[in-house]
């Protein structure tokens, strides 16, 4: 016998009843405002026709209170899977118009169900938050539900890929969730979070705050660095994500998405040479340098307001997926401080936990000096550089462009932190400080009796870096692969990713290593 009309009838009303929401009214009224609801964003992110929800029939166990004896369709969350240009994602999405997205048992339950599915399956995970919380009238069970994400967020670290989207409002435990994935991309506007708001810290502190100073996206881009990308809208936000997702691997046991089918070019190019001025102490912008070595157009830089002195971000090399690491000498002349430790360590160690070769662009006249780098904990930060590029097993190549100093040229993955391969400019200067430092102290006396003292220190200057700073000094001693023209080096960088994507490396066996947190 067929399937009787009346039941099919009551499946299609109650997914309509479940796909509405929060209500047709509250959809049309976020829409109006140029906001997306919760299910328009897993079906923005997901291909047309693959998104395959998991429990749109789900209800809310708790007390009647709960509910305020309105319909929670979903209760205020949309769960399942689908393909996102052509490769498999999990997600979550929060939906506002539903008790306005706070999170309670059968809330928690849903987003835990999807986060299991996703280590099991081995695909990446997508969330978009927008949640006023948790569900107070549910109480502990609430607290208890975010108890269970945090724990699947921390057991699905370096499994899979973890993206959070801040689609709207996420303050308290909430934002914890989030800090514990991968990346996090930030609405511009319409989006806000912390962990304790103005009101609260004015009756706590008696200090006055707006919500840009602390919960806006900008803050978060360019202050306290916990966001990686900020969009300008919905729809911005999941090109990010689908952009990030691109480079990524479905899981930690699987090799980026390469593409390398097609022949190498092998071609110098000769633009490179005029990048990097002769005189040292002249900046130079090193994103010109990763336009020419990436694939064009390919460059994706992560955290690119936060900590300015040090540059991350994805890219291809003649088709091959790449981490760039890479110091940037137009801010702080290069130096690594306490922000550029914390921001290249974190991306260092997702490129290794996710398989992507790191790519090494250095020049470095050392560490920030100063008393509050000092205070602030410089030694334990920077030694964050040296355990994620010792720790890292993936391929490294490391290209000395001009400085490299003390021990910031060890933390910017010199040879003996594991470098597969270390190429060098003929503008190279690696050495354990600059010329001009390293001279008066040498030389101290003879510059105090000298009748030019100015004369004898440029002369004494010039033949420090001649003997002891020159690349080809450093070579000699094998700490240099090769010293190359700077047109060579997207086809040697290209030639040695190529070799290395065989390469295995294992350490000796052990829970984990204890990072200088």
């Amino acid at each position: 016998m067929a399937v009787s009309k009346d039941l099919l009838d009551q499946l299609t009303e109650r997914r309509v009843t479940a796909e509405a929401g929060g209500g047709l009214d509250k959809a049309a009224g976020r829409r109006e405002r140029g906001l997306m609801t919760a299910r328009d964003r897993l079906l923005g992110l997901f291909s047309a026709g693959t998104f395959q929800e998991f429990g749109l029939h789900a209800h809310n166990g708790a007390q009647p209170s709960a509910a305020n004896g309105k319909a929670m369709g979903g209760d205020g969350v949309v769960t399942g899977v689908g393909y996102v240009d052509g490769r498999p994602a999990a997600a979550f999405s929060q939906d506002f118009t539903v008790a306005g997205g706070s999170l309670g048992k059968t809330h928690a339950g849903k987003i835990c169900a999807m986060m299991d599915y996703a280590e099991r399956a081995g695909v990446p995970l997508v969330g978009f938050n927008d949640s006023g919380g948790a569900r107070i009238q549910e109480g502990v069970d609430s607290l208890s539900g975010y108890g269970q994400v945090f724990y699947r967020n921390v057991r699905l670290s370096g499994v899979v890929p973890q993206i959070a989207v801040i689609a709207g409002p996420c303050a308290g435990g909430a934002a914890y969730s989030p800090a514990l994935m991968d990346f996090i991309i930030m609405l511009r506007a319409h989006a806000h979070m912390f962990i304790c708001g103005p009101d609260v810290i004015k009756a706590v502190t008696g200090h006055s705050a707006t919500m840009a100073e602390i919960g806006s996206a900008e803050s978060h881009a360019t202050v306290s660095g916990n966001i990686h990308f900020v969009a300008e809208d919905d729809a911005d936000a999941i090109a990010i994500v689908r952009r990030l997702l691109s480079y990524l691997p479905a899981n930690n046991m699987a090799e980026p998405p390469h593409h390398l089918a097609d022949a190498m070019s092998g071609a110098d190019d000769a633009g490179m040479n005029g990048l990097v001025p002769e005189d040292a102490k002249q900046p130079f912008d090193v994103k010109a340098v990763i336009g020419r070595l990436v694939d064009a157009g390919s460059f994706l830089e992560v955290q690119e307001g936060f900590a300015a002195n040090l540059v991350v971000g994805f890219a291809r090399i003649e088709g091959c997926v790449v981490g760039i690491v890479a110091n940037q000498p137009m801010v702080k002349a290069g130096t690594l401080d306490i922000d550029a430790s914390d921001k290249g360590a974190r991306f260092i160690r997702t490129c290794n936990v996710f398989n992507i070769p790191l790519v090494t662009l250095v020049d470095v006249p050392g560490f920030l000096p100063g008393i509050p780098q000092e205070r602030g904990g410089i030694i334990r930060h920077g030694a964050k550089m040296l355990f994620a590029y010792g720790a890292s097993t993936v391929p490294k190549i490391t290209v000395i462009m001009r400085k490299a100093y003390g021990g910031a040229y060890l933390a910017m993955c010199s040879q003996d932190m594991g470098a597969d391969m270390v190429l060098a400019w003929p503008t190279a200067e690696i050495a354990v400080m600059g010329a001009e430092g390293a001279i008066r102290i040498l030389h101290r006396r003879e510059l105090e009796t000298a009748e030019s003292p100015d004369e004898l220190a440029a002369q004494l200057a010039a033949d420090y870096r001649r003997r002891f700073a020159s690349p080809y000094h450093s070579a000699a001693k094998g700490f240099v692969t090769d010293v190359i023209e700077p047109a060579q080096t997207r086809l040697r960088v290209a030639l040695a990713l190529r070799v290395l994507l065989s390469k295995r490396e294992t350490r000796p066996p052990k829970k984990h290593g204890n990072i200088p947190l």
